[in-house]
Protein backbone atom coordinates (compact mmCIF):
# COMPACT_ATOMS: atom_id res chain seq x y z
CA UNK A 1 0.00 0.00 0.00
CA UNK A 2 1.18 3.28 -1.25
CA UNK A 3 1.86 5.92 1.34
CA UNK A 4 -0.85 8.60 2.00
CA UNK A 5 0.50 12.16 0.99
CA UNK A 6 1.05 14.73 3.91
CA UNK A 7 -2.32 17.15 3.86
CA UNK A 8 -2.12 19.65 6.54
CA UNK A 9 1.45 21.01 8.70
CA UNK A 10 1.67 21.93 12.13
CA UNK A 11 1.98 25.68 10.52
CA UNK A 12 -1.58 25.34 8.64
CA UNK A 13 -3.56 24.07 12.21
CA UNK A 14 -7.00 22.50 12.77
CA UNK A 15 -9.13 22.38 9.77
CA UNK A 16 -11.86 22.62 12.28
CA UNK A 17 -12.96 25.91 13.63
CA UNK A 18 -14.94 26.38 16.59
CA UNK A 19 -16.69 29.44 18.58
CA UNK A 20 -18.98 29.86 21.51
CA UNK A 21 -18.65 25.75 22.13
CA UNK A 22 -21.17 26.68 25.14
CA UNK A 23 -23.72 28.90 23.38
CA UNK A 24 -27.13 28.06 24.81
CA UNK A 25 -29.59 28.47 21.73
CA UNK A 26 -30.14 25.17 20.27
CA UNK A 27 -28.64 26.53 16.56
CA UNK A 28 -25.64 24.62 15.08
CA UNK A 29 -24.38 27.44 12.63
CA UNK A 30 -22.49 24.96 10.23
CA UNK A 31 -20.36 26.95 7.57
CA UNK A 32 -18.48 24.37 5.03
CA UNK A 33 -17.00 26.92 3.05
CA UNK A 34 -15.94 29.50 5.39
CA UNK A 35 -12.22 29.79 4.20
CA UNK A 36 -10.02 30.22 0.49
CA UNK A 37 -7.08 29.00 2.02
CA UNK A 38 -5.19 26.31 0.82
CA UNK A 39 -2.59 24.25 2.85
CA UNK A 40 0.54 24.57 2.08
CA UNK A 41 1.21 22.04 0.58
CA UNK A 42 -1.11 22.64 -2.38
CA UNK A 43 0.51 25.82 -3.69
CA UNK A 44 -1.97 27.73 -5.85
CA UNK A 45 -2.91 24.38 -7.37
CA UNK A 46 -2.39 26.09 -10.68
CA UNK A 47 -5.38 28.53 -10.46
CA UNK A 48 -4.48 32.60 -11.15
CA UNK A 49 -5.41 34.77 -7.54
CA UNK A 50 -8.58 35.74 -9.30
CA UNK A 51 -10.20 32.18 -8.98
CA UNK A 52 -8.74 31.78 -5.71
CA UNK A 53 -10.59 34.79 -4.47
CA UNK A 54 -14.17 34.02 -6.19
CA UNK A 55 -16.85 32.09 -5.40
CA UNK A 56 -15.49 28.51 -6.78
CA UNK A 57 -12.99 28.32 -3.68
CA UNK A 58 -15.21 29.58 -1.09
CA UNK A 59 -18.67 31.13 -0.34
CA UNK A 60 -17.95 34.96 0.50
CA UNK A 61 -19.50 36.35 2.90
CA UNK A 62 -20.95 33.42 4.65
CA UNK A 63 -18.86 33.03 7.72
CA UNK A 64 -18.93 37.13 8.87
CA UNK A 65 -23.14 36.33 8.28
CA UNK A 66 -22.22 33.22 10.57
CA UNK A 67 -20.49 35.20 12.75
CA UNK A 68 -22.76 38.02 13.79
CA UNK A 69 -25.43 34.93 14.09
CA UNK A 70 -23.85 33.51 16.59
CA UNK A 71 -23.56 36.48 18.35
CA UNK A 72 -27.24 37.10 18.07
CA UNK A 73 -28.26 34.20 18.54
CA UNK A 74 -25.70 32.78 21.17
CA UNK A 75 -25.24 29.61 18.57
CA UNK A 76 -22.52 27.54 18.28
CA UNK A 77 -20.67 27.57 15.18
CA UNK A 78 -18.38 25.30 13.26
CA UNK A 79 -16.69 26.34 10.16
CA UNK A 80 -14.08 24.74 7.91
CA UNK A 81 -11.05 26.56 7.94
CA UNK A 82 -9.73 25.49 4.42
CA UNK A 83 -10.81 25.98 0.70
CA UNK A 84 -13.28 23.31 -0.66
CA UNK A 85 -11.80 23.09 -3.67
CA UNK A 86 -9.02 20.73 -1.32
CA UNK A 87 -12.74 19.31 -0.17
CA UNK A 88 -16.03 20.32 -0.37
CA UNK A 89 -17.03 19.15 2.73
CA UNK A 90 -20.71 19.54 2.10
CA UNK A 91 -20.36 16.41 -0.73
CA UNK A 92 -19.40 12.76 0.69
CA UNK A 93 -16.47 11.24 -0.06
CA UNK A 94 -17.65 9.22 -3.14
CA UNK A 95 -18.82 12.59 -4.89
CA UNK A 96 -16.86 13.45 -7.72
CA UNK A 97 -17.56 17.16 -6.40
CA UNK A 98 -15.94 17.09 -3.46
CA UNK A 99 -12.45 17.50 -5.07
CA UNK A 100 -13.76 19.05 -7.96
CA UNK A 101 -11.44 18.84 -11.43
CA UNK A 102 -13.26 21.43 -12.59
CA UNK A 103 -15.59 24.60 -11.43
CA UNK A 104 -17.52 27.13 -13.45
CA UNK A 105 -15.04 28.30 -16.05
CA UNK A 106 -11.73 27.25 -14.69
CA UNK A 107 -9.53 24.00 -14.36
CA UNK A 108 -8.01 22.81 -11.02
CA UNK A 109 -4.71 21.60 -12.26
CA UNK A 110 -4.16 20.57 -8.47
CA UNK A 111 -6.94 18.09 -8.69
CA UNK A 112 -6.39 16.67 -11.82
CA UNK A 113 -6.01 12.42 -11.78
CA UNK A 114 -5.48 11.86 -8.09
CA UNK A 115 -4.70 9.43 -6.59
CA UNK A 116 -7.01 6.57 -4.26
CA UNK A 117 -4.39 7.52 -2.19
CA UNK A 118 -4.47 11.15 -2.35
CA UNK A 119 -8.29 11.50 -2.76
CA UNK A 120 -7.88 9.31 0.89
CA UNK A 121 -5.46 11.33 2.51
CA UNK A 122 -8.21 14.44 1.76
CA UNK A 123 -10.89 12.88 3.10
CA UNK A 124 -9.20 12.05 6.47
CA UNK A 125 -7.40 14.99 6.83
CA UNK A 126 -10.31 17.51 6.35
CA UNK A 127 -13.31 15.89 5.67
CA UNK A 128 -13.28 13.06 8.47
CA UNK A 129 -12.23 15.90 11.39
CA UNK A 130 -14.82 18.39 10.38
CA UNK A 131 -18.28 16.36 10.23
CA UNK A 132 -16.36 14.39 13.60
CA UNK A 133 -16.91 17.54 15.38
CA UNK A 134 -20.22 18.09 14.51
CA UNK A 135 -21.15 14.86 15.52
CA UNK A 136 -18.99 14.79 18.42
CA UNK A 137 -21.28 18.27 19.22
CA UNK A 138 -24.33 17.18 19.02
CA UNK A 139 -23.65 14.17 21.25
CA UNK A 140 -22.57 16.18 24.26
CA UNK A 141 -25.68 18.61 23.63
CA UNK A 142 -28.12 15.63 23.74
CA UNK A 143 -26.20 14.56 26.69
CA UNK A 144 -26.67 17.56 28.58
CA UNK A 145 -30.36 17.85 27.56
CA UNK A 146 -29.87 20.37 24.67
CA UNK A 147 -31.48 20.18 21.61
CA UNK A 148 -29.87 20.88 18.23
CA UNK A 149 -31.24 22.38 15.12
CA UNK A 150 -28.89 22.40 12.44
CA UNK A 151 -28.66 25.75 10.21
CA UNK A 152 -25.70 25.44 7.70
CA UNK A 153 -24.97 28.87 6.12
CA UNK A 154 -23.81 29.61 2.33
CA UNK A 155 -23.42 32.05 -0.26
CA UNK A 156 -23.51 32.25 -3.94
CA UNK A 157 -22.49 34.31 -7.29
CA UNK A 158 -25.10 36.46 -8.49
CA UNK A 159 -23.72 35.58 -12.11
CA UNK A 160 -23.50 31.49 -12.86
CA UNK A 161 -22.32 30.37 -16.65
CA UNK A 162 -23.12 33.92 -17.79
CA UNK A 163 -26.70 34.28 -16.65
CA UNK A 164 -27.45 36.03 -13.75
CA UNK A 165 -29.35 35.15 -10.88
CA UNK A 166 -32.91 36.87 -9.33
CA UNK A 167 -32.87 35.25 -6.26
CA UNK A 168 -31.64 36.75 -3.16
CA UNK A 169 -32.02 34.27 -0.64
CA UNK A 170 -32.45 30.80 -0.67
CA UNK A 171 -34.32 28.43 2.06
CA UNK A 172 -32.94 24.68 1.41
CA UNK A 173 -34.56 21.47 2.80
CA UNK A 174 -34.17 17.85 1.64
CA UNK A 175 -37.00 15.37 2.81
CA UNK A 176 -37.31 17.43 6.15
CA UNK A 177 -39.06 20.86 5.30
CA UNK A 178 -40.50 21.74 8.69
CA UNK A 179 -38.19 24.73 9.76
CA UNK A 180 -37.64 25.74 6.24
CA UNK A 181 -41.72 26.01 5.93
CA UNK A 182 -41.76 28.13 8.61
CA UNK A 183 -39.04 30.32 7.57
CA UNK A 184 -40.32 30.60 3.85
CA UNK A 185 -43.51 31.90 5.54
CA UNK A 186 -41.67 34.25 7.70
CA UNK A 187 -40.09 35.93 4.79
CA UNK A 188 -43.39 36.08 2.97
CA UNK A 189 -44.67 37.86 5.47
CA UNK A 190 -41.80 40.41 5.85
CA UNK A 191 -40.31 40.12 2.37
CA UNK A 192 -37.06 42.39 2.24
CA UNK A 193 -35.63 39.89 -0.28
CA UNK A 194 -36.60 37.93 -3.04
CA UNK A 195 -37.03 34.12 -1.04
CA UNK A 196 -37.19 31.00 -2.72
CA UNK A 197 -37.58 27.40 -1.74
CA UNK A 198 -34.44 25.45 -2.98
CA UNK A 199 -33.07 27.90 -5.04
CA UNK A 200 -30.05 28.33 -6.75
CA UNK A 201 -29.29 24.97 -5.55
CA UNK A 202 -31.52 21.90 -4.43
CA UNK A 203 -31.22 17.91 -3.20
CA UNK A 204 -31.00 17.22 -6.61
CA UNK A 205 -27.73 19.26 -6.96
CA UNK A 206 -26.00 17.09 -4.03
CA UNK A 207 -26.16 20.22 -1.83
CA UNK A 208 -27.89 18.96 0.92
CA UNK A 209 -25.30 16.26 2.08
CA UNK A 210 -24.71 17.66 5.82
CA UNK A 211 -28.60 18.45 6.37
CA UNK A 212 -28.88 14.33 5.67
CA UNK A 213 -25.64 13.64 7.67
CA UNK A 214 -26.39 15.48 10.86
CA UNK A 215 -29.92 16.63 10.76
CA UNK A 216 -32.08 13.71 8.96
CA UNK A 217 -29.78 11.38 10.14
CA UNK A 218 -30.37 12.23 14.01
CA UNK A 219 -34.26 13.79 12.89
CA UNK A 220 -33.30 17.01 13.89
CA UNK A 221 -34.60 20.13 12.09
CA UNK A 222 -32.55 21.62 9.49
CA UNK A 223 -32.15 24.04 6.98
CA UNK A 224 -29.77 25.25 4.45
CA UNK A 225 -29.84 28.90 4.14
CA UNK A 226 -28.05 30.70 0.71
CA UNK A 227 -27.37 34.84 0.55
CA UNK A 228 -26.59 36.03 -2.91
CA UNK A 229 -23.19 37.11 -2.11
CA UNK A 230 -23.04 40.79 -3.52
CA UNK A 231 -25.73 41.30 -0.78
CA UNK A 232 -23.10 40.57 1.71
CA UNK A 233 -19.76 41.69 0.57
CA UNK A 234 -18.95 44.51 3.75
CA UNK A 235 -20.03 45.33 6.69
CA UNK A 236 -23.59 46.92 6.20
CA UNK A 237 -24.97 43.86 4.17
CA UNK A 238 -23.51 41.72 6.51
CA UNK A 239 -25.37 42.89 9.38
CA UNK A 240 -28.39 43.80 7.58
CA UNK A 241 -28.84 40.09 6.82
CA UNK A 242 -27.68 38.37 9.80
CA UNK A 243 -30.33 40.54 11.53
CA UNK A 244 -32.79 39.41 9.03
CA UNK A 245 -32.37 35.81 9.12
CA UNK A 246 -31.54 35.95 13.42
CA UNK A 247 -35.69 37.05 12.55
CA UNK A 248 -36.31 34.53 10.44
CA UNK A 249 -35.03 31.71 12.90
CA UNK A 250 -36.77 33.10 15.85
CA UNK A 251 -40.10 33.34 14.68
CA UNK A 252 -40.10 30.22 12.69
CA UNK A 253 -38.50 28.56 15.96
CA UNK A 254 -41.13 30.51 18.53
CA UNK A 255 -43.97 29.04 16.17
Amino acid sequence: MLARPKILSEADGDCVGIERIHGRSPVLLICEHASNALPAVFGDLGLPNEALSSHIAWDPGALAVARILSEALDATLVYQRFSRLIYDCNRPPSSPGAMPETSEIYAIAGNKDLSPEERLARTDALYVPFHDAIRGLIRDRRARGQDSIIVTMHSFTPVYHGRERAVELGILHDEDSRLADRMLRAAAAAPLYRTERNEPYGPEDGVTHTLILHGLSNGLRNVMIEVRNDLIADDIGQGVMADYLKGLLQQSLDA
